[in-house]
Parts: C-alpha cells; structure tokens; sequence
C-alpha cells in the first residue's frame, strides 16, 4: 500500500470501471503480505538484501515499458524530479528496511509496526480525540504483538536480534511515513499521473537499490529459477498490489478506503500463518484486533494536509 496517487489512467480506468473497486482491493489485500511471504522463504538462498534488490528491479522494469519513467522526469520541473529521486530513494532503502525487519520478526507484527506512522500522519493533520484514541489503541496492540516479558526473558542471542528487528521494523515505518509525505507532495503538483508517478519512483529506487542488494542478486543469477522466483516476489509484492491499489481508489472515497485498511493487519497475519507458519496466539490476535480497531477508528486528515492519504 505504499502509493498515493488517486488516479489510474487510460486501459487502468477502463479495466476499474469493470470490476467492482472493492475486488481490487481484496486482491491487493493478499497480495501486499503474500508477496513478503514468498521473500522469507527465498532468504536463506538468496539474501535478504538481494530479494530486496529482486523485488525493485522486477517491478521497474515490469513498470517502465507502461509508465516511461524517462517521459515523467524529462516533463517534470526541477522540484518535482527532486522529490520523485527523494521517493525512490526512500523506497530502497524502506522496502530493504522491511526485509531485514521480517527476517527476524513476524509478519503480523512488521505490518502493525507500519500502521502507527500511518495513524499517527492522521493524527498530526487532524488533532481529535477519535485518532488519540486509535493511535493509543495501535500502540497498545503493537506492545502486545511484541510481548515485552518474553524479549526481556531472551537470552542475550535471541534478545539482540529481536531488537535489531524492531529497529528495522521502526526504520521501515518511518520511511513509510516520509514515503507518505514525499507521495502527497508530488501529487500536489498534478504533473503526472499516479501509475506514472509510480513508474518513475520505481526507477529511482533501483537506481538507490543497486549498491544495497546486487552482490547478493547476482549470486542468484546462475540459478534461473532463483531468479523466476525474485521475479514473482516483485510481481506480488510491488506490481499487482500497488496497481489494485490505483484501481481501487480511482473509485472509493477516501474514507472508505481508509477504513477498508483495517483489513490489512487481519491479512498480513493469516497470510503469514499459512505460508511462513507464524501461527498466531491469543495475545497476538488481541494486539492484532486492537490495531485493526486503531486503523478502523482513525479518520485521515483532509486531502490539503501533507501525507494525508493513507495507502
């Protein structure tokens, strides 16, 4: 869910007035958690940085063929094309942030991490007790999915990486939120679409991406289904939720949307019960239940407000 632009031009708009938006979102649903599933299985044989590096590459280049993220950068005034490369940047570096993260923490609690920076930019944009309170609530389930006694209880090892986890965890939401702010302010301009924003992003952030995971990549290029497997990680992770994620708010009000996020949390846990076996107990389906409580509750700040559009 991480881009903020509202429409989807041409055969996009055509193909989201076919299917009822929220289909679209039911398919980006699964697929924004099914796509990081797939790259934890991948991490022992190819690396987490390389899947990082996996994941962006694929997606840009399944992206500029469509986008021509060339076009965009070469259209856009000189503000603009610092903000696009400040986004692509901020995509590397957060997407392998996210990796590392789930490298040594559950699913569920990666993706919880992510939607306090997403409510708290609620929050700051509109000050009300209704987003205290879901901020509150978030926080609270967060702290439950972390079950402070047991990392307390670790022995030095297993304590050492958990909070090395929670460091790219809390890395990754706040690049989530800079993500947010930078994505707004380039919509704001209305000098390119979202899908061509999108593509010109992503070509930023492999260009960031490369020094990050390429050694470890190309270990995985003498294997060709190491690399159709890289591939699929990119199509699931970065393409087809971030297209469904187009698709769907070219139709949904904005508050609608919104509350449908509640959804993810409840998403990324089942999916990462079925794929990575991180079966849930009842504590975290209580912390999970009070973030998707959190998410449902918070109302975004007004669409004028920076980083207000939550997606």
């Amino acid at each position: 869910m991480k881009d903020q632009a509202p429409n989807a031009p041409g055969a996009m708009s055509r193909l989201s007035d076919a299917v009822p938006p929220h289909a679209w979102f039911g398919v980006s649903a699964v697929f924004h958690y099914l796509g990081p599933s797939l790259a934890v299985l991948l991490f022992p044989v190819v690396g987490v940085l390389g899947i990082a590096w996996f994941r962006i590459a694929s997606a840009a280049l399944i992206f500029a063929p469509v986008t021509r993220p060339w076009q965009t950068f070469r259209r856009s005034t000189h503000r603009e094309r610092v903000l696009l490369l400040a986004l692509g940047a901020c995509h590397a570096v957060m997407n392998s942030a996210f990796y590392l993260a789930l490298d040594r923490l559950p699913i569920a609690l990666v993706a919880a991490i992510e939607f306090i920076g997403t409510i708290g930019i609620a929050l700051w944009g509109l000050r009300t007790g209704r987003n205290t309170l879901a901020l509150v609530l978030a926080v609270a389930g967060v702290a439950l999915l972390i079950d402070i006694p047991a990392l307390l209880a670790a022995d030095g090892a297993a304590r050492t990486s958990d909070l090395l986890g929670l460091f790219w965890a809390i890395l990754n939401g706040a690049l989530f939120v800079l993500y947010i702010v930078l994505g707004h302010r380039i919509s704001e301009s209305g000098a390119s679409g979202g899908v061509e924003r999108l593509g010109a992003a992503m070509a930023a952030a492999f260009l960031f991406v490369m020094p990050i995971g390429f050694m470890q990549a190309l270990a995985a290029f003498g294997a060709p289904l190491l690399v159709l497997a890289g591939i699929g990680v990119g199509i699931c992770s970065s393409v087809i939720p971030y297209v469904c994620d187009q698709l769907a708010m070219a139709r949904l009000p904005r508050a609608s949307f919104a509350l449908l996020l509640a959804l993810l949390p409840a998403s990324a846990t089942i999916i990462g019960a079925i794929v990575l076996r991180q079966v849930p107990g009842a504590v975290d389906i209580l912390g999970v239940v009070l973030v998707m409580i959190g998410v449902a509750v918070h109302r975004p700040a007004p669409p004028t407000v920076p980083g207000s559009t939550t997606a």
